[in-house]
This record gives structure tokens, C-alpha cells and sequence, in this order.
């Protein structure tokens, strides 16, 4: 059944992969005729980061097959890939300097949560 459901969710993901890439093929395309080309490239490096995002779910996924374990380094990936998506609006939209502070903070918890299991699974593998 679990091995049913993790199908699925591959099977979704991507879908959603192949239809977030075709986004930003037609995000860059509308490049050429967008008036104001930072807001083009900012809407270009979203769905990018999009994409990216859900590739590294889907890793998750794909891992799961070949070890029988959760690895949770790819979703600690798609939480950084997504707090620099949100950075990316900071200078678009206006944002409280509390909601920067607890991106920031995210940020280098999700770098710092990376490392240490990264020194984890090399002295595992030792």
C-alpha cells in the first residue's frame, strides 16, 4: 500500500516537474516582449526555482525506492531553494523587516541542518 502511495506521488511529481519546466520555457520566451526585464527575469528565476523545488521532492521520492529510507537532505534542499525564492521578492515586494529576519534565520538553519547530516552520513559511511 505505502509503496502504492509513494508511486503516485512520483508519478504526480512529475507531471508537475514537466509542466513547472514548460512554465519557465514560456516565462522566457515572454522575456523578449516584457517591458520591464528585471521583473521578466524575476518571474523566470521563479518558476525556475519552481521547478527546482519540486525535482528535489521528487528525489526524495526516487531515494525512497532505491534505500527504503526517507532522505532528508533533498527536503532540506527544497526548503532553502524555496527561502531563496522568497528572498528573491524582497526587493519587489513590500516586506516587514521581521518576516526577513525569520527568512534569514531559516536559511541558516536549513544550511546548518544540511552540514551536520552531511558530517552524519560521511562518518556513517566510514
Amino acid at each position: 500500500m505505502t509503496l502504492g502511495i509513494y508511486l503516485l506521488i512520483a508519478a504526480s511529481l512529475s507531471l508537475l516537474a514537466i509542466f513547472s519546466f514548460y512554465d519557465v520555457i514560456l516565462q522566457v520566451v515572454a522575456l523578449v516582449q516584457v517591458e520591464d526585464m528585471t521583473q521578466g527575469i524575476l518571474e523566470v528565476l521563479h518558476a525556475l526555482l519552481l521547478t527546482l523545488i519540486i525535482v528535489e521532492i521528487l528525489e526524495t521520492v526516487t531515494a525512497y525506492f532505491r534505500t527504503n529510507r526517507v532522505q532528508v537532505t533533498p527536503i532540506l534542499i527544497a526548503g532553502i531553494t524555496a527561502m531563496v525564492r522568497r528572498v528573491l521578492t524582497f526587493g519587489v515586494e513590500p516586506v516587514e523587516p521581521f518576516d526577513i529576519g525569520m527568512t534569514l534565520a531559516a536559511i541558516l538553519v536549513l544550511t546548518i541542518a544540511i552540514v551536520f547530516i552531511g558530517r552524519l552520513e560521511r562518518a556513517d559511511s566510514y
